[in-house]
């Protein structure tokens, strides 16, 4: 075997047991859709924000709420502070990037709201500070992390927090841990 096909299979082999793993998390995986549902039915919104690749995590997880996931359903209302180019490039022009997502909660977000922070590290400033707001205006703070949390261990209201220290295996996860929260709030909406 060449050693650029041993990396891939190393690779492959992370990324499994990084899968196993995952295990410990479903619990509070399915208490944050219940979460997620209960603030939907009592007519709250949820937003969502991260950086570079989990900027694209969060975008993909409010459009899969406001769309649809897998089974047709009425549209969740589900944003993301990353979506507006003008209004990042505006907010951070004027009070700097960390705190771009703080002044978008600060405008937005209410109680009962649901807000959503990816950072594989947990500290990315940006996302430290909005959800310090968020919680602050009594919305309830998710954050998707890495196996240390970060900072944000200590302020979300529900770490998810991979058990990996390799950002592209803690990015694998947070796709699959999106994915399995759609599944069940299409599950709500639907009644099944």
């Amino acid at each position: 075997m060449s050693d650029a096909l041993n990396r891939l299979q190393l690779q492959l082999e992370e990324h499994a047991t990084v899968v196993r793993g995952m295990d410990v998390l479903l619990p509070k995986v399915e208490k944050v859709a219940r979460a997620i549902c209960e603030s939907f039915a009592a007519g709250n919104r949820l937003y969502t924000m991260g950086n570079g690749g989990s900027a694209a995590d969060a975008l993909h997880f409010a459009e899969e709420l406001l769309g649809r996931f897998r089974r047709d359903r009425r549209p969740l209302p589900a944003g993301s502070f990353v979506a507006d180019p003008t209004g990042l490039t505006c907010i951070s022009n004027d009070y700097g990037w960390d705190n771009v997502f703080a002044r978008q909660a600060e405008g937005l977000v209410r109680r009962g709201d649901i807000v959503v922070g990816i950072s594989t590290s947990g500290n990315s400033e940006n996302v430290v500070r909005a959800m310090q707001t968020a919680r602050n205006l009594g919305a309830v703070t998710v954050a998707l992390t890495g196996s240390t949390g970060g900072k944000l261990a200590g302020m979300a209201d529900h770490l998810l927090n991979v058990p990996s220290l390799t950002t592209a295996r803690i990015q694998e996860m947070h796709i699959f841990m999106i994915h399995l929260l759609c599944e069940r709030v299409d599950d709500w909406v639907l009644g099944t």
